[in-house]
């Protein structure tokens, strides 16, 4: 079972922080995570405020490939519908070059109003652009060639250069945390993203879902998701819960805020009613509601109760990829850092030696020939 790092780059629920200082944080905890046996190191995209700032995370992982040569890089999730579809395949090209297959290639669509409009774009068009644009960059790493004629994209047909040279097979992502983005999960043959933010079994029907669309339209098993999870390590019970309330609390406040929630437009935006539902039934929870809902799905406490946990996760879910964040909702550093070692020491062991490590391949695809077809592909 592969476990991963999740770096936020966030402030919100620090006082007194400078960019600079959250950047460096995190980039040191990356680089521990790699010396401590983690088998990934992924990151999100997000601008512009707080909640978290990592605008690039394929220019990020381009600099981790040379700082961490022995683990794999991972993106979680370039957001699609902010880019032209040309250069995520360029820069995805040249990242999985310089790191000789080690990327895992993440994508998702968006999901906060104020940054679709600092980006000039509307969350409305969203689905549609992060279904063209994903078809087009997975199809130009598996060519050497781009080309498209759909509604968002009109692309001529074009090389990417360096060309591509390994196959992506299994190091496909794709955030599905509403029905149509499972739909399109499953259509790319991606393995899903999803957030350890509510009780596992209320998960279990998309992930099923997911299973079921990726058995019927490629006649294969969908690959175990990738679960996001948040994580408060120490070495003592002792103020263990009340730790994670208040950071996972914070974090809970910091969604809220940056994806406006309890604001009406997801209830009159295209392919976001899934939210609206949500946001009833956090309405009629509650903050403290919402907090203990997300405290049951992350983990925190010892080594061996988060164990336990999840040992309960993997009895409803199956067999599951961790990205996990030990920095976020204010969390201080020292005890970032602390639970990161501790858990590298007493839980990683342990969850490594539960199945075979499933590494997605890294084999060189088909030569291609200057056309940009391999022998006998068809015109892509």
């Amino acid at each position: 079972m592969d476990v991963g790092l999740q770096m936020i780059f966030a402030s919100y629920g620090w006082s007194n922080v400078s960019d600079e200082q959250v950047w460096d944080e995190e980039l040191r905890l990356a680089r521990q995570a790699a010396d401590l046996g983690f088998d990934v190191l992924w990151s999100v995209e997000h601008h512009f405020n707080d909640y978290s700032f990592c605008p690039d995370n394929l220019q990020l992982m381009s600099y981790l490939a040379a700082e961490c040569p022995d683990v794999d890089l991972g993106t979680a999730a370039v957001i699609l519908p902010w880019h032209d579809p040309l250069r995520v395949a360029e820069q995805a090209s040249v990242l999985d070059h310089l790191s000789r297959g080690r990327l895992r290639l993440g994508m998702g669509r968006g999901l906060a109003r104020r940054e679709f409009e600092a980006f000039r774009g509307t969350m409305d068009e969203s689905r549609g652009r992060f279904d063209e644009a994903a078809e087009m960059i997975l199809r130009s790493l598996r060519t050497g060639f781009m080309e498209g004629d759909g509604p968002f994209y009109r692309q001529p047909r074009t090389a990417i250069r360096p060309r591509p040279t390994r196959s992506f097979e299994g190091r496909v992502y794709a955030v599905a945390s509403s029905d149509d983005s499972v739909v399109s999960a499953a259509r790319l043959n991606a393995r899903m993203v999803m957030f350890a933010d509510r009780p596992w079994p209320m998960r279990m029907p998309a992930i099923q879902k997911h299973r079921d669309l990726v058995r019927e339209m490629h006649g294969t098993e969908a690959g175990p998701p990738l679960l996001a999870d948040f994580c408060v390590c120490t070495p003592t019970l002792d103020g263990a819960e009340a730790q994670a309330r208040r950071y996972m609390g914070k974090f809970v406040e910091s969604n809220f805020y940056h994806y406006e929630l309890l604001g009406p437009h997801f209830s009159t935006v295209k392919g976001y009613d899934a939210y609206a539902q949500k946001i009833a039934m956090a309405r009629e929870i509650g903050m403290d509601g919402i907090v203990s809902a997300f405290m049951e799905a992350a983990v925190w406490g010892t080594p061996d109760r988060i164990l336990r946990k999840f040992e309960e996760r993997r009895a409803i879910v199956g067999e599951f990829e961790l990205a996990t964040s030990f920095r976020f909702g204010g969390t201080p550093f020292d005890l970032a850092e602390s639970g990161l070692r501790l858990y590298a020491k007493e839980v990683l062991p342990v969850v490594h030696s539960w199945t075979n490590r499933s590494s997605p391949p890294r084999e060189l695809i088909e030569p291609l020939s200057p056309s940009g077809r391999g022998q006998g592909e068809g015109k892509p």
